[in-house]
């Protein structure tokens, strides 16, 4: 998988994303002219005294006029609601796309994980990850790169036209818009880093959830439940007050911006703008055009700003999920996926020669061990407890991947066969049963479901 969340969007819906921008780009000119349309309302048609007018060499009085730019205006509605209409729709579904091939992509990497990787992991755990922490990641991938381009070019194209009615306007629009940038991302960071430090914490609050379940018969047989219920409430307490903190600094984020919006077009636009009016420099209904573009401006503004929080979270989360689901010892893409077309291991030599097995600790199971014979053969691997048969017997149905030595099967490397040839012609029947959910005769069978 690709290590940044961008690179990954790009590599799997280039085409959607590069659609989506363009698409964008081709709304803008209509969203000009609607912004510009309520000036020529106010000023020819509502405010005008030159009538008739000639329009396509025809006569068209004032009111006649007026309608036909109230009809204009009221398509130009019309076509930039369709444009945000179809966008957000194809956004919404490039998002659940790649969603689902993200949450695909992460089960296939589980069955790639070694076994004793499971040991340290808790199934509530995974089943979290590729679940509900990739569900906001889905909602993000369809935006991207669409809302950035939309809304930052709506609002490209908003200050642009209130800088064509006046510069002095344009520059009272965006005077405050350096503060926010520079208040706004140090807040945000530290809201990620809280984040991200929840999620922590939830992940081990499932883990210890599961472990209570797993272990409940411990709990009553040694009167424990109080002492387990304070652990749960030192938890909660803690995932509690990380949550308080990040609500506080969530609303602060949000208050800077309301006040922020709500003193540009009081402080600024009434009076520089009146005065404007007033001296003659700008026109009454070119002050009210700006007034209403303001009003559009705030929506891309808080929503660039929204989305800057969303990307970072995106960005968080998604780093989470590759480091768990990157753990060492993986096994090869190539081995679940590889179907060759010689799949026999009938009548040939087994060898392995000075195989290791270590855990994570650095312990040696299995350590040295040898074995030659010819297959079709009856044998036993004998030891104690401890003395690393079962572990000999994983690796001998390629369960484990061995830390040194050599596995072979007749000219083969056991390690370098794909599963399609060691799970079709090995079987390995351990003390561990398993049942899925289904009837027994599914069960019975599923060795036999392999594509």
């Amino acid at each position: 998988m690709e290590p940044g969340i961008y690179r990954y969007i790009f590599r799997f819906s280039k085409r959607e994303q590069i659609l989506l921008v363009v698409l964008t780009v081709i709304s803008f000119p209509f969203l000009y002219l609607s912004l510009d349309l309520p000036k020529t309302i106010i000023n020819k048609a509502i405010g005008g005294s030159d009538f008739p007018i000639l329009i396509f060499d025809t006569e068209i009085d004032q009111i006649p006029y007026l309608l036909i730019l109230c009809g204009i205006f009221l398509g130009l509605v019309f076509v930039n609601g369709g444009f945000k209409y179809y966008v957000n729709v194809f956004r919404g579904v490039v998002g659940e796309r790649m969603l689902r091939r993200l949450r695909y992509q992460l089960v296939h990497r589980v069955m790639r994980v070694p076994l004793d990787h499971f040991r340290k992991t808790s199934q509530g755990e995974v089943v979290s990850m590729v679940t509900t922490e990739t569900e906001p990641l889905g909602g993000f991938i369809g935006d991207a790169f669409a809302l950035p381009a939309f809304q930052g070019g709506t609002l490209i194209v908003i200050v642009g036209f209130v800088f064509v009615q006046d510069w002095i306007m344009g520059i009272a629009a965006i005077a405050l818009f350096p503060v926010q940038a520079i208040i706004i991302p140090i807040l945000q960071a530290q809201v990620n880093r809280l984040g991200k430090e929840r999620v922590r914490n939830v992940r081990k609050l499932s883990e210890r959830i599961g472990e209570v379940v797993s272990g409940a018969h411990e709990i009553h047989a040694h009167d424990t439940s109080q002492y387990e219920l304070s652990d749960f409430s030192q938890r909660l307490g803690t995932i509690c007050g990380i949550r308080v903190d990040i609500y506080r600094k969530k609303f602060f984020i949000k208050f800077v911006n309301n006040f922020i919006n709500q003193l540009t077009p009081f402080f600024f636009f009434f009076s520089i703008g009146g005065y404007l009016v007033i001296v003659g420099e700008l026109t009454f209904g070119a002050l009210v055009a700006v007034l209403a573009a303001y009003k559009d401006m705030a929506s891309p503004w808080k929503e660039l700003l929204t989305y800057y929080q969303r990307k970072e979270d995106a960005r968080i989360k998604y780093g989470q999920l590759i480091d768990q689901f990157e753990p060492a010892g993986m096994f090869d893409e190539s081995l679940l996926d590889a179907e060759p077309e010689d799949v026999k291991l009938i009548d040939v030599a087994l060898d392995a020669s000075n195989v290791t097995w270590e855990e994570d600790e650095g312990v040696k199971v299995v350590d040295g061990a040898s074995l030659n014979t010819h297959l079709p053969e009856h044998l036993a691997i004998v030891g104690s407890g401890s003395a690393g048969t079962s572990e000999f017997a994983k690796l001998l149905a390629r369960q484990i991947l061995p830390s040194a030595g050599r596995i072979a099967l007749g000219a083969r490397n056991l390690v370098e066969m794909p599963e399609s040839v060691t799970g079709r012609r090995i079987a390995y029947v351990g003390n561990e049963a398993y049942l899925a959910s289904g009837t027994i005769r599914e069960s019975l069978l599923y060795g036999l479901k392999h594509r």
